[in-house]
């Protein structure tokens, strides 16, 4: 093709490489969109099934009733898709740590059960190290083939299976599915989102934080455990407003992190010098920093604010010794951090920003 039919024929070319590149834009939008979808609701078969051990399980009753299931399908001699999904899950049920077994329950069903017997389950399973709360499931296979179609995983050539996870929980109302081989920080954020606080952990925070009254700078009374702590994402720092070292500066700092912090974090800062700091005086004290809403000044009794310190690891008998450092913590996970109260705004920030939730 000589240049002048090229200089012709140009326009034509770009139209059709802007059309291909737009339908490659809306199929990549479309594919990443199909990752991770909120399904509707579907009946949950009492399906008769058998475990790695032998055991005889519905998988109603006995496994996904009353918790958040992670569900995935396999089978034993692939070589590609289900030893990479079962590495990963493994790595989530790490994660998740104890609560697996208790609240959520990972679930692998063979889609191969006339291959897949028990032996052979508990042997893929082993090469894993899976833990407590995992079950691997096979059984009839007209009783596979029907469960399979209820839980929409389909029922065709074992080798074509998609890679599909399931986060089930039937009391919420939450059906996730989550495709094309999702990650471990997707499926594990789904799972916390789906599965809310950890129960045993909120008992285990009720006992150590202790639920005192104290008062805010704007003379409120509130429950330290119940009003500002329990399932939030908290900063705790420990001041007094007569300090003359380093409570004005990392005020001061504080008051920079603030509007780069998530909306759902909790600022707080409990005075170590109660009979001094009255509500009133916390107030001035925040106002020349001028902080804004969702940052708690707190006060109280001398007895009460020193237990919150004791328990927080933030004063001792003197107040000048106070803790300069930074508290942050996720109370649904019990993820804590220590930080530097004089660190860049920005460092302190994205600390914090690692301990939210999914939205």
């Amino acid at each position: 093709m000589n240049m002048k039919q090229m200089m012709k024929d140009l326009p034509g070319m770009i139209n059709q490489a802007l059309r291909f590149i737009a339908c490659y834009s809306l199929w990549l939008l479309l594919s990443f969109a199909s990752s991770s979808a909120q399904a509707a609701m579907r009946p949950i078969p009492d399906a008769q099934l058998i475990n790695q051990d032998g055991k005889n399980l519905s998988f109603y009753r006995d496994l996904v009733q009353g918790k958040t299931a992670v569900v995935n399908f396999i089978f034993t001699s692939c070589t590609m898709i289900c030893p990479t999904q079962t590495a990963t899950l493994r790595q989530v049920q790490r994660d998740l740590g104890t609560r697996v077994g208790r609240d959520v329950v990972f679930i692998s069903v063979s889609i191969d059960p006339n291959t897949d017997q028990p032996a052979r389950l508990k042997a893929f399973a082993q090469q894993f190290e899976v833990g407590p709360g995992w079950q691997f499931l096979t059984g009839n296979k007209t009783v596979i083939d029907k469960l399979l179609r209820s839980l929409n995983a389909g029922v065709g050539d074992k080798s074509n299976h998609s890679g599909l996870v399931l986060v089930i929980n039937e009391k919420k109302n939450a059906w996730q599915q989550l495709a094309s081989l999702p990650d471990a920080k997707l499926i594990l954020n789904t799972v916390e989102q789906v599965a809310g606080p950890d129960p045993a952990l909120q008992t285990a925070n009720g006992r150590y934080f202790p639920n005192v009254p104290l008062q805010t700078q704007d003379g409120k009374t509130v429950h330290f455990f119940d009003d500002v702590m329990k399932d939030k994402v908290v900063l705790i720092n420990f001041i007094f407003t007569s300090c003359p070292g380093i409570c004005s500066p990392m005020t001061a700092n504080l008051a920079k992190v603030q509007p780069l912090l998530d909306s759902r974090v909790q600022m707080v800062s409990i005075t170590v010098d109660p009979e001094t700091d009255t509500p009133k005086v916390l107030k001035e004290f925040a106002s020349k920093f001028q902080v804004r809403p969702g940052w708690l000044f707190l006060t109280g009794s001398a007895e009460n604010i020193a237990t919150v310190a004791q328990k927080l690891g933030g004063s001792g008998v003197d107040k000048d010794a106070h803790s300069a450092v930074l508290l942050a913590g996720n109370m649904q996970t019990g993820d804590w951090k220590k930080l530097h109260a004089t660190a860049r705004p920005e460092d302190i920030a994205v600390a914090v920003g690692k301990l939210l939730p999914a939205r």
